[in-house]
This record gives structure tokens, C-alpha cells and sequence, in this order.
């Protein structure tokens, strides 16, 4: 199984790396702002700020918003996304577990509309700017935003003191256009990244995927496991160190690209109670494909859970229950494959 690490450009799959961004230092008065460098093209912008985490349905939404603004002053749209999360850097044993990785948070906000992404190195100087000085020295001095796009739990500044009233306040005295979008909710749900990781964690990831508007990525190093599913016809790609949630112990469907095709993906996360083992595993049978991915970089995209883990009191019934698992996982590609 060789994994093909250049994907197709147009290709959902496919990461954008943001390789002209090298890291420098913005001084303004007495405050060092750690940041990205900003090349001509994305300043003067109208600019979205956030974690971003996930780049979900209501997320999608402000990047509407900031492409009518953007139109509007005849400018670029700019999202910019803060890595590590903020709390990584004041109270990291409080820190979430991220949805999506930089990389892919990248590719994920210009899908949504974003000409171009800034990521902001979050440090202990950007975290201790009052709110007011945040606005002044990264959103006048840095972006010369033309432009601010916000949702409305837009919190800024030492210790989140400033709010979208706040913002507004500080863009009018600026004379600078101030947006703030409302809520979005699908189906009586309020769309957030802590709702989505609450659905992953109950193993409802279908309703986690129709809240974020995209599959939900696992991207991990492919090694090797005890090697029992090639003996019963179902090999498996076991995928290590994955950066993202994984969601609750269970048997999910998605899909992967490899060598530019498509292929569906029947995941099991959690241990195999089968053969008596307690260790979690993220285990990834490929149907139709076959080859070397160890060592390799592979992504699954989720796109439906499937069924919890169970123990089966034979080799032959547990064979049964993963035929039927890779034919549920077969019928949910046409839902998703068509906008890849």
C-alpha cells in the first residue's frame, strides 16, 4: 500500500500549506507580537479572527460574510487562525483537543471563501495585550484591516475582556466596518466546535458531520499492528499518532484518497474485545486496496458511525459483522464523494 502524498489540487483531500508565511516579529511600542510575516496581498484585507477549530457550518457563514464585505471595499477576505489554541499557552492542562490541524483548518477556510489565511502564533506577549490594544497594535497596525468580520461569542484581549460590543465600539471610533453574524443552528442545535466534540465523544458522528458541513478527518502514521486481519481477509492500516479527537470507541465509515482514487474506509477505534485486547487501536481496512502504507501518512475522512464495539463468540461471526460493516460503509460514499 504506497500512499500518495501529492494529491490532486482540487482534490478536498488535498492539504494547502501556507509556505510563504515565515515566522517574524511585529514591534509596536512596548509589545513584541509574535506573527506570521504578511505579504502585500493579505494586508489592507477585510479580516476574520478565531480558533476556527473544526471550520464548521457556522464558521462557514462568517467567511460568507467576509467575502461580501470584502467585495464591498474591494478588497482580499482574510481569516486569521491562532496556533496553539489560546488556553494551550495559559492553562494547558485545560486544553481541548483540536478537530482540525493547522494544515488542514488552512485548506478548510479557503473552501469556505477565504482568499488567503494567516496563522498567529499565540504567545504570552499576544495573550497579555488588553483588548483595546490587541484591536490597535494586530487589527490596525499589522493587518490594516479595511474591514472585521466576527461571530457573535467573539471574546478578545487579557483575560477575554473585550466582546463584539467592544469591537464594534473601537471599529466605529476607526470608521472602520464592524459585521457580526449571528448564531447558526442546524436542526434546533447551536453549531459550535464544543457541541461537535461532545457528538464525537457520544459516538454520534454522523450529527457532528452535518454540524461541521465536511467529513471529520483523522490523519495519522501508519504502523504495524498484530497483523490478524490480513489472516481473516480484512487487512488494516493501523494509524498512530493522531493529532486530532478521535471520537468514541466504535466502528465508523469513511473514505480515504489514495493515488487519486477514492476508496471507502470501514474504521474501528477503540480495543478488540474479540481477542481480549484493552488497548485503544484506530484500525482502517481499505476496501479495494491493497499495498505498503507503513510508515506513511494517511487521512480518513469520517463520515458516519456505524455501530459500537462488540465481542462475537467466533472468528467466523466477528468475519460476518465486518462484511456487513464494509457494505454499509460502501453505500455512504455517494453522499460525499460528489463534492471532493
Amino acid at each position: 500500500m504506497i500512499f500518495s502524498p501529492p494529491l490532486p489540487p482540487n482534490s478536498r483531500i488535498c492539504l494547502a500549506r501556507n509556505s510563504e508565511l515565515p515566522t517574524s516579529i511585529y514591534n509596536t511600542g512596548s509589545m513584541n507580537i509574535f506573527s506570521h510575516s504578511i505579504t502585500a496581498a493579505q494586508l489592507h484585507g477585510c479580516v476574520a479572527i478565531g480558533n476556527f477549530d473544526g471550520v464548521h457550518l457556522g464558521h462557514a457563514v462568517m467567511l460568507t460574510e467576509l467575502r461580501t464585505l470584502a467585495a464591498e471595499q474591494g478588497t482580499q477576505a482574510v481569516a486569521v487562525t491562532f496556533d496553539p489554541h489560546p488556553i494551550t499557552v495559559l492553562r494547558p492542562e485545560f486544553t481541548p483537543p483540536i478537530l482540525t490541524t493547522v494544515e488542514d483548518r488552512i485548506e478548510l477556510l479557503r473552501a469556505a471563501g477565504a482568499d488567503s489565511v494567516i496563522v498567529l502564533p499565540v504567545t504570552k506577549s499576544l495573550l497579555e495585550m488588553t483588548a483595546e490594544q490587541f484591536f490597535q497594535a494586530v487589527i490596525l497596525e499589522t493587518f490594516h484591516a479595511q474591514g472585521v468580520v466576527e461571530g457573535p461569542n467573539f471574546r478578545f484581549g487579557r483575560d477575554r475582556k473585550g466582546d463584539t460590543a467592544m469591537l464594534q465600539g473601537f471599529c466605529d471610533r476607526a470608521s472602520l466596518p464592524c459585521r457580526i453574524v449571528r448564531p447558526v443552528e442546524v436542526n434546533g442545535q447551536l453549531i459550535s466546535s464544543s457541541r461537535i466534540r461532545e457528538l464525537l465523544c457520544s459516538r454520534a458522528l454522523r450529527q457532528a458531520v452535518e454540524l461541521l458541513g465536511h467529513p471529520y478527518r483523522m490523519t495519522g502514521v501508519v504502523r504495524r499492528g498484530a497483523g490478524r486481519g490480513a489472516t481473516i481477509g480484512f487487512p488494516t492500516a493501523n494509524l498512530a499518532e493522531v493529532a486530532t479527537l478521535l471520537p468514541a470507541h466504535g466502528v465508523y465509515g469513511g473514505q480515504t484518497m489514495l493515488d487519486g482514487k477514492c476508496y471507502p474506509v470501514a474504521v474501528s477505534i477503540g480495543p478488540n474485545p474479540t481477542f481480549g485486547e484493552h488497548r485503544e487501536k484506530v484500525e482502517c481496512h481499505i476496501d479495494g486496496f491493497s499495498g505498503d502504507l507503513y510508515d506513511k501518512v494517511l487521512q480518513v475522512d469520517l463520515l458516519s458511525e456505524i455501530r459500537p464495539l462488540q465481542s462475537f463468540d467466533s472468528i467466523e461471526r466477528l468475519v460476518e459483522q465486518i462484511r456487513e460493516d464494509v457494505a454499509t460503509t460502501r453505500r455512504l460514499q455517494p453522499r460525499f464523494v460528489s463534492g471532493g
